[in-house]
């Protein structure tokens, strides 16, 4: 579900991007996509500003490969925690059936009521960990999330700066 949300969001992003720089874009197609908000090779006529604009796509793509990269290992870690979490729990509730196999005729009721008792227990820390895991793991892609967005409004400044720059050399 956590990547799902992320590649959503990504995907957002990406045709955010794309929609906003397809008037730069020239009328053929140049078979790119816009997924880290690129122009996919449109120029201003003004070397200076094609830089400029070309090294804030550059810096945005990173910060976005960086952020996925977060958004990816807070998933894995969390996945792990659960699994651990599960394996714990599947431990401690064999160990209680195990001893009700093992209990006499007489004592079984009691044991198998001892059972159920330390399975809901070890059920209970399983699921409290799997939501701490996951509850940490929301905040770590929330952050990234965030710092993607803000790294792609940079961008969009950056390029917006270089637009106008190139506008204003050739309006001289």
């Amino acid at each position: 579900m956590n990547k799902l949300l992320a590649t959503l969001i990504a995907g957002l992003f990406a045709t955010s991007v794309y929609a906003q720089t397809q008037p730069a874009v020239s009328t053929t197609s140049t078979g790119m996509s816009g997924a880290a908000g690129t122009t996919a090779s449109s120029t201003t006529g003004n070397t200076g500003a094609d830089k400029d604009i070309a090294k804030a796509d550059q810096k945005e793509a990173k910060e976005m490969s960086k952020q996925n990269e977060k958004i990816n290992d807070a998933s894995a870690k969390a996945s792990e925690k659960k699994a651990d979490a599960q394996a714990k729990a599947d431990k401690k509730i064999a160990k209680a059936n195990e001893k009700v196999a093992k209990a006499d005729p007489e004592d079984r009721a009691k044991a198998s009521a001892k059972a159920e008792e330390k399975t809901a227990e070890a059920t209970y820390d399983a699921q409290k960990k799997m939501i701490k895991a996951d509850e940490k793991a929301q905040k770590k892609i929330a952050d990234a999330n965030a710092d993607k967005a803000m790294a792609h409004a940079k961008g969009n400044e950056k390029r917006g700066e270089a637009m106008a720059d190139a506008h204003k050399d050739a309006a001289k």
